[in-house]
C-alpha cells in the first residue's frame, strides 16, 4: 500500500503544472522618447549627471525634437566642446555667466596645426541650440586667429553670455545659420565678430581691446541680411582709440548698426575697404540713429548709408529671420 501511494504521488508531480519553478516573464522596458524633454546637470565634483559639458551633450538622443536642458555647475571647463549635427534642440545654462567658463586655447598655426576653422572652443553645428548664462573663451592670447565661439546651426540663440577671446572671436561660419545674441558682452581685437550667417546683436555689448575692425562680414549676395546690431553699447579699452566698425571679408559684405551707443573710439569714417575700392560698390554698410561720440554720420565714407525711419523698420526680428521657414526668437 505504501508502494502503491508513493507511485500515485509521482505520477501527480509528473502531470501538475510547474508554475512555481516557472519565473514571470520581464515587461520590456520602454525606449527612451525624442518627444520627451531631457534634464541634466554637469558639475566637475560629481555632484551631478555628469563631470564633462560634452558627456552630457553626447548623452542626449541623437535629433531630439523637445527641448533638452543641461545646466552647468559654476566652474572652469577646460574643453573643446563640439556640438554635432544629430544633436539638436539642446540649451546650455549656466549656473552663472561669470562662474560657468567653457575655455580652450587652439589658434590658427599653433603645433596642432589648427586653422580658423578648427581653432574653436566650442563649435555648435546642430539646429535650434541655445545658451544662457554662459561663458566662451579662447585663451591662446594675441597669437593670430583664435575663436571662442563658431556656430553653424540654424536657429541657434545666445542670452546674457559672454564670448572671450582676441582675434576672430566669433566665427558665425555659414549662409543657411540664423543666430540671435541677447544681452550678451563680446570682446576682441581683430574680426571678432565675423562670417556669412545672418545673426542679430540685441542689446549686446561689443568692447574692442585695441585698434582694429569690429567686424568682418562675407555675406553672400543673395542674402537680404547679414550682421545687424539692435541697441547696442561699442565699448573699448583705453589703448583702443581708432577703431573701425566693419570691413568686408568678401565683397557683398551686409552690417547694419541701429539706435547704438558708440564710443569715442569708432573712428569717424566709419568703415574700411579692405585695401579694394571695388568693394564700395557691393558692401552695404549702414547706420540708423547712432549715438554717442563715435557717431558722426557726416564724417563717414560717402559709400555708407544712413538709414531713414522707413527703411530701419524693416530691421525686425521677424523680417530679419524669415527665411525659407520663418523664425522669430523671443526676446526675454
Amino acid at each position: 500500500m505504501r508502494l502503491s501511494c508513493l507511485v500515485a504521488a509521482l505520477g501527480l508531480l509528473a502531470t501538475a503544472p510547474l508554475h512555481a519553478q516557472t519565473a514571470p516573464a520581464k515587461t520590456p522596458a520602454a525606449p527612451p522618447s525624442f518627444a520627451k524633454e531631457l534634464h541634466l546637470t554637469v558639475a566637475q565634483d560629481g555632484s551631478g549627471d555628469y563631470r564633462t559639458v560634452q558627456e552630457a551633450v553626447m548623452a542626449v538622443r541623437d535629433f531630439m525634437q523637445v527641448p533638452a536642458t543641461i545646466f552647468i555647475k559654476n566652474g572652469t571647463y577646460h574643453e573643446k566642446l563640439l556640438v554635432p549635427p544629430q544633436k539638436t534642440n539642446i540649451t546650455l545654462v549656466g549656473e552663472s555667466k561669470e562662474g560657468t567658463i567653457i575655455t580652450y586655447g587652439d589658434y590658427s598655426g599653433d603645433a596642432a596645426k589648427h586653422s580658423t576653422y578648427t581653432s574653436a572652443t566650442v563649435r555648435v553645428e546642430a539646429n535650434d541650440f541655445g545658451a544662457e548664462n554662459i561663458t566662451f573663451e579662447n585663451s591662446a592670447g594675441r597669437v593670430g586667429q583664435a575663436v571662442a565661439l563658431h556656430v553653424e546651426g540654424d536657429r541657434a540663440t545666445f542670452r546674457n553670455c559672454r564670448l572671450l577671446g582676441n582675434q576672430d572671436t566669433l566665427f558665425l561660419a555659414v549662409e543657411n545659420s540664423r543666430q540671435y545674441y541677447q544681452n550678451c558682452y563680446i570682446e576682441g581685437t581683430t574680426d571678432f565678430i565675423f562670417g556669412s550667417s545672418v545673426a542679430v546683436f540685441d542689446h549686446c555689448v561689443i568692447h574692442s581691446k585695441t585698434d582694429s575692425y569690429i567686424t568682418a562680414a562675407s555675406t553672400w549676395p543673395r542674402q537680404a541680411f547679414g550682421l545687424v546690431f539692435l541697441s547696442c553699447k561699442l565699448t573699448a579699452a583705453p589703448e583702443a582709440t581708432k577703431v573701425y566698425l566693419g570691413r568686408p571679408w568678401r565683397p557683398h559684405a551686409r552690417t547694419v548698426f541701429l539706435s547704438t551707443e558708440m564710443g569715442a573710439h569708432i573712428r569717424p569714417e566709419g568703415w574700411d575697404n579692405w585695401r579694394d575700392p571695388a568693394n564700395e560698390q557691393t558692401a552695404y554698410y549702414a547706420e540708423y540713429q547712432s549715438a554717442g561720440p563715435g557717431a558722426n554720420p557726416k564724417s563717414r565714407v560717402k559709400w555708407a548709408r544712413q538709414l531713414t525711419a522707413k527703411e530701419a523698420k524693416r530691421y525686425s526680428l521677424k523680417t530679419i529671420f524669415a527665411g525659407s521657414v520663418g523664425w522669430e526668437p523671443l526676446r526675454k
